[in-house]
């Protein structure tokens, strides 16, 4: 039986790796390193400040983060940007 990766499937494996070596997780570095416009600098989208708490809410669920109910504009920014 083969052994599994531990490396989960990405999409640009340099900007995974360059993540991991910045000490994100593997689930967030892949999370990443996954998205359509991996490795491609943008800078568009607006700073999470910005944002209002439903737009920050409907993010925190779509990325599944829990308890986010109970959280504050503040409190969802943070797990955001931690997650």
């Amino acid at each position: 039986m083969p052994q599994k990766n531990s490396i989960p499937q990405v999409k640009n494996e340099k900007q995974y790796e360059a993540l991991r070596d910045k000490g994100y997780s593997k689930e967030k570095a892949a999370r990443i390193a996954n998205t359509p416009d991996s490795g491609t600098k943008g800078g568009k989208s607006k700073k999470y400040e910005k944002w209002t708490k439903e737009e920050l809410y409907k993010k925190a669920a779509k990325i599944g983060i829990s308890g986010r109910s109970k959280m504050n504009k503040n409190d969802l920014i943070h797990a955001l940007r931690n997650h």
